[in-house]
């Protein structure tokens, strides 16, 4: 695997141990050009990371081993990279890495860290989310042109309620994100709350490309708006992070004026780097805003008031939660079969 190198950034020094260990075979990217990649993007990543709680995705023996997501801050771990205690919907908690320096991305790499999954608040408040994120995710039949398409519509959306302003990025796969910088006065129930309110209005102005259904069964051949990403320990990749895929892509960001012309497939550990260099990290401006979800809430009340829609299934995994409707398959409800509370 080689012998151990020493990687300089942002003025520590990370030992990366196996440097030559392949992680990405089909174009025999190693340990060390992971690492090097997060070298080259730190000052990118650790805008996207600063001091939040950040689950690591690891592969350890790379894409085609074991891998699993560790949420506790590894054992070992040095004293420069704090953390922060979080809870869990089931009342468990944990203390998260929050990175806080450059280096750790790269610190993260040594240990076969692919994918970073920041939540979205910082350790000095960890009920308060400070982002609102829409994940546009492609369903069969559709692909990253429609997701472009329910992204300009969305920025639409978000500019009529509140004056938002989003930051958008592809996801590493066929999707889009959209990342707004709100202030940390709501609860993430209220945040998911208003990712909800986003989900029926873009399904009203889009009916046949866009959908909120949780139920895969009901979405059919259109983007889903998961406002469920919104939940409590339920987290998006992080902007510059690799993605487990054979090609090596990024979750890479975009200006709106990219966004079109681009696709998933420009953006990879080889090519991000280039591109970093050239223009720096293009949300760099991102955390000198913060919008109110006002707005949204109000559009959100206002579908209960009017509509009768209130809110919508959790992800199973989660407890019941007040004025939550049955979690049952509507093919289910319909054969009689038993109902999820």
């Amino acid at each position: 695997m080689g012998d151990a190198v020493e990687l300089e950034v942002g003025g520590r020094t990370v030992r990366l141990s196996s440097p030559d260990k392949v992680f990405f075979p089909e174009r025999g990217f190693t340990k060390l050009d992971v690492a090097r990649y997060y070298q080259a993007v730190a000052p990118g990543i650790l805008r996207a990371l600063h001091n939040r709680p950040t689950t690591l995705e690891r592969y350890p023996d790379g894409i085609t081993g074991e891998w699993f997501y560790q949420k506790r801050a590894p054992k070992g771990m040095p004293d420069w990279i704090p953390t922060a205690h979080i809870t869990f919907p089931s009342g468990r908690s944990a203390d998260e890495m929050c990175p806080s320096e450059e280096a750790a991305a790269v610190w993260a790499a040594q240990y076969g860290t692919l994918t970073f999954h920041p939540w979205p608040v910082r350790r000095d408040d960890v009920d308060h989310p400070d982002e609102l994120r829409i994940d546009l995710d492609p369903q069969p039949g559709t692909d990253y042109r429609d997701a472009v398409r329910a992204a300009h519509e969305l920025r639409a959306v978000l500019e009529e309620f509140g004056g938002l302003r989003g930051w958008p990025k592809t996801s590493g796969g066929r999707g889009l994100h959209v990342f707004v910088p709100v202030l940390p006065h709501w609860t993430f129930t209220q945040v998911r709350r208003a990712a909800i309110a986003v989900g029926r209005e873009m399904e009203r102005r889009m009916p046949e490309q866009v959908t909120i259904k949780w139920w895969k069964e009901e979405r059919g051949a259109r983007i889903f708006i998961d406002y469920n990403q919104t939940a409590r320990d339920r987290t998006i990749a992080s902007a510059y992070s690799l993605r487990a895929r054979p090609h090596a892509p990024v979750s890479a960001p975009l200006r709106w004026d990219e966004v079109g012309d681009a696709h998933p497939r420009d953006f990879d550990l080889a090519t991000m780097p280039e591109r970093f260099a050239e223009l720096g990290d293009v949300h760099a401006d991102m955390d000198r805003h913060a919008f109110s979800l006002e707005a949204l809430l109000e559009l959100a009340a206002k579908d209960e008031r009017d509509h009768g829609l209130g809110d919508l299934p959790y992800p199973p995994e989660y407890p019941k939660m007040p004025g939550e409707p049955k979690r049952v398959q509507p093919s289910r409800a319909r054969k009689g079969g038993p109902a999820a509370t």
